[in-house]
């Protein structure tokens, strides 16, 4: 009895003889229908989601020629239907007319001094409108080939300067030529100009040249840490990371007045409200959670000020000369930093240290960096100049510094 009530009941096979197939067939026809209706039905449903996903993949080619960066910037004033140049200038910050220069201010021929990520890079003069000296300057012009999206995204970048660099240890922006083409962006020039380059120049056997002073003591690397670091809190102060603390995104005048440029993430952040996690940079100077693709703070930019000390105490030496670039945050993830250099002394590596815990609360604001740094600048040696005798092949540096996915430039990439 207890056997019948768990027992389910079973089908039978009614009226059907035990050799009758077809009555069998009658008992199930039911089943024999419906399963491959329902298999024919299944197999058109993902025919169709094959179909549709072939179509997107086509598709997208066209939808990404607006690459990632530059979704973020979408103007809604215009739509894509309506993008032409004559939109594109009729839409353009309001800001920019303030600090329009007339082209003909400009002295003709220009001299070409790279190419950047927008085009090609010039030094030239720019004339005083009431007849005074002229003033050497740098112009980031746009590729004549550049359509309005380019030009739109060109003149979004230069409002962003002009909103942006308005301090001493930023490269300032002097103006922009936004009317007509060619478009221009205009910015202060800085002698001798990258960080980096002079830095290694200092490894050589010159003194000076052209005026410059082509050497450094460990007072000066305090002196210009302290000037970053102020360029830092400004940044920080606006809700805006900088991404890539490193010399080759400094510049340096002749009297010693260190400027933070490569300021292309920054402007990223300021239009999409986070800093792109995944925009292209050196491995060796990021910090653990960006070499994790978690989100950025303030503090992933202290992790990289560590290694720009570590550049300048050294005269321009790559970081973890002995690890591959590749293996950065597996090194990293063991516990491992930095090694003090011989030309590092305890108190700057100290600093260094505490800019490197792998948890990013656990390292140093920048208010108490700053004070160490004072502190350090004040018992530091200004008279013994730093000495690294090798000299730096920058081919070689390259590869072992993971720098190849850069252009390196002399400069003015501040973009």
């Amino acid at each position: 009895m207890d056997d019948q009530r768990v027992r389910g009941p079973s089908r039978t096979l009614l009226n059907c003889s035990s050799t009758d197939e077809l009555c069998k067939v009658q008992t199930y026809e039911n089943e024999v229908i419906i399963v491959p209706v329902l298999f024919v039905g299944v197999t058109v449903i993902l025919l169709a989601v094959i179909l549709w996903l072939r179509y997107r993949t086509r598709k997208s080619p066209a939808q990404k020629e607006d690459t990632p960066h530059r979704q973020g910037y979408q103007n809604p004033a215009i739509s894509l239907e309506e993008l032409s140049l004559e939109a594109v200038l009729g839409a353009k910050d309001v800001s920019l007319q303030a600090v329009e220069i007339p082209q003909d201010r400009i002295r003709k021929p220009l001299q070409l001094v790279g190419e950047g990520r927008f085009g090609f890079i010039y030094r030239t003069m720019l004339q005083d409108p009431d007849g005074g000296q002229e003033r050497e300057i740098i112009i980031k012009q746009l590729r004549t080939s550049a359509g309005p999206r380019e030009v739109r995204y060109f003149l979004q970048r230069a409002a962003f300067q002009n909103w942006l660099c308005q301090h001493t240890h930023l490269v300032e922006m002097l103006g922009c030529c936004s009317e007509e083409e060619p478009f221009y962006i205009i910015m202060e020039s800085l002698e001798p100009g990258s960080l980096l380059n002079f830095l290694w120049d200092c490894r050589k056997d010159v003194i000076s040249m052209d005026g410059i002073l082509y050497d450094i003591t460990e007072c000066q690397v305090y002196t210009i840490a302290l000037q970053i670091l102020s360029a830092l809190e400004y940044l920080h102060q606006r809700s805006l990371l900088h991404g890539d603390v490193a010399t080759r995104n400094i510049l340096i005048h002749r009297n010693f007045t260190a400027k933070l440029c490569g300021l292309g993430g920054a402007c990223e952040m300021r239009f999409r409200g986070s800093f792109p996690s995944r925009r292209p940079a050196p491995l060796k100077w990021m910090a653990p959670e960006r070499l994790l693709h978690l989100p950025l703070t303030g503090k992933s930019d202290v992790w990289s000020f560590g290694i720009f000390m570590y550049e300048m105490i050294t005269l321009g030496a790559p970081p973890y000369p002995e690890i591959p670039p590749s293996s950065i945050l597996q090194y990293l993830q063991r516990g491992n930093i930095i090694q003090r250099p011989s030309s590092c002394k305890p108190t700057m590596y100290s600093i260094m240290k505490s800019c490197w815990s792998w948890k990013a609360s656990d390292r140093v604001s920048l208010s108490e960096l700053r004070k160490r740094l004072e502190v350090g600048k004040k018992n530091s040696n200004d008279k013994t100049v730093l000495q690294v005798p090798e000299l730096v092949l920058p081919e070689l540096y390259a590869g072992v510094a993971g720098t190849e996915i850069l252009k390196m430039e002399i400069d003015y990439t501040v973009l």
